[in-house]
This record gives structure tokens, C-alpha cells and sequence, in this order.
């Protein structure tokens, strides 16, 4: 084999490698999107932080504490508690998933959060009365930089940062002796300064001194004049995701 054509081949085969290797890592990257929302795992963090936060204090006697979800007055979205990054956020958020086909890697959810929330809910008499939950989505993340330019663009945040749920009307809450409940809240959902009708799926628990309430619901992004951010690698993006949320309450 002559010099020349040992250094073609092997160069094809760094080339390859090299390419290989740039694939994987792009596909361990995009794809590692967190977890969908779930009652259970945001309920085990705050038990977690409520236990730590209470040895710390020396807390031991909680008997006063109601855990129940028909507990009358108003409740206010926790900012204080958990923590929160793209990977992992055992505090309260807003975020959207949505399904792509990307060059060389396939399908993957792409997935972008925000902590700015703020709102309140009202139960009074076994009803829950109100809702109202705001959200900066200007300052969503995802896992890339260049991914939270391009999802904060197309949401249109210069003009219409803000989004929002209201309840349109009163719900009965489920009797329950502190276990988790389910139960559909229909209200107005505004992105991009356009509200339209949308039935969240909502599980909620107490927990000691806190309400935790997780909520899923599927969108039309074109509804809200939002045009899914395309790129040289993106093959196809749906013009449908999940809007969803993980919610801890308080009293103040």
C-alpha cells in the first residue's frame, strides 16, 4: 500500500470517527431532556427540604398543620423553596415540550423552562375558587444558549414577555384525606398577547405547609402566532407541544 493512499484512508477514518463522535455527543446533548413533570417527584422534594429545613429548626411538632386540599384562603406561588436549573428543578416553573427531528440524530422532546412565576390560587368552600399564574418567558432556558435566543424569539418576549392562566370558573375539589387528587381546570392561557381556551390536567397534594400542583396541557403554536425556530440541523419541529407546569404554594 503506497504512503499516499495510507494517509486517505486514514484520514477517512479520523473524518469518520471525528464524525461520529460530534453525532453522539450532539445526541447526548439535545436529547437529554428532563423528565416530564410529575405529583410524586416534586411532592419526595419538597417533603425532602421541609424535613431538612424543620431539623435544622428544630421543628418536631407539626400536628397543627392541615393537610388538606379544601383548606379555605388564599394560596401564593412559593419562589423561595427547591432549586432550579434546566436539569433539575425541585422548585416551582413554567415550560413547553416539544418533539423534533434532527439531522443524523432522529427524534428528540425539546424542552425549555422558566422559575419568573408568579400567581395565587383561592379555595373557599371546597371549591377552588380562582387561579391566576403569570410567567416570564423571557427567560426560559433550555439546554443551549443559541436554543434560548431562538425559543425567546419565536414566543416574541420583546413585545409580549409575559404569560398567563386564569380559571375561568369555579371547580370542586375532590374530598381527600391529604392524598393526591386529579381534576381538569379550564381557563384562559395568553402567550405572545393572545389568550385562547385550554383545559389544564392538574394533580395536586399537601404537604405540610405547602400545596404542590403539577399541570399538563397540548397546544397549537400557531394559535399563539408562534413559529417554531428552524435550524440546519432541525429536520421538522411540530407546530403542537405540552405547556407545562410544577407549582409549590404557600401561605404568607
Amino acid at each position: 500500500m503506497s504512503n499516499r493512499r495510507a494517509v486517505v484512508i486514514t484520514t477517512c477514518v479520523l473524518v469518520a470517527v471525528v464524525g461520529a463522535m460530534a453525532a453522539y455527543g450532539a445526541w447526548r446533548v439535545l436529547s437529554a431532556a428532563p423528565e416530564e413533570v410529575s405529583l410524586d417527584a416534586a411532592v419526595a422534594s419538597v417533603e425532602e427540604e421541609q424535613a431538612s429545613n424543620d431539623s435544622i429548626e428544630n421543628v418536631a411538632d407539626t400536628a397543627d398543620v392541615d393537610d388538606s386540599l379544601s383548606t379555605d384562603g388564599v394560596w401564593y406561588v412559593d419562589t423561595d423553596s427547591g432549586s432550579f436549573s434546566f436539569e433539575e428543578a425541585s422548585g416551582s416553573f413554567v415550560g413547553f415540550r416539544v418533539k423534533e427531528e434532527l439531522v443524523k440524530i432522529g427524534s428528540i422532546t425539546a424542552v425549555g423552562r422558566t422559575d419568573q412565576v408568579e400567581g395565587e390560587l383561592s379555595i373557599q368552600n371546597g371549591q377552588l375558587v380562582s387561579v391566576v399564574i403569570t410567567a416570564d418567558l423571557s427567560a426560559i432556558v433550555t439546554n443551549d444558549s443559541r436554543r434560548d435566543n431562538a425559543a425567546r424569539n419565536a414566543m416574541n418576549v420583546r413585545e409580549n414577555p409575559i404569560a398567563s392562566f386564569v380559571l375561568d370558573q369555579p371547580v370542586d375539589l375532590p374530598a381527600t384525606d391529604g392524598s393526591q387528587i386529579a381534576l381538569p381546570a379550564k381557563g384562559q392561557l395568553t402567550v405572545n398577547g393572545i389568550s385562547k381556551a385550554v383545559v389544564f390536567e392538574l394533580e395536586a397534594e399537601a404537604v405540610a405547609r405547602s400545596i404542590v400542583v403539577v399541570g399538563q396541557t397540548e397546544v397549537i403554536f400557531s394559535d399563539y402566532d408562534i413559529a417554531v425556530p428552524s435550524a440546519s440541523i432541525v429536520v421538522s419541529a411540530e407546530d403542537r407541544g405540552v405547556v407545562e407546569f410544577q407549582l409549590l404554594f404557600v401561605r404568607r
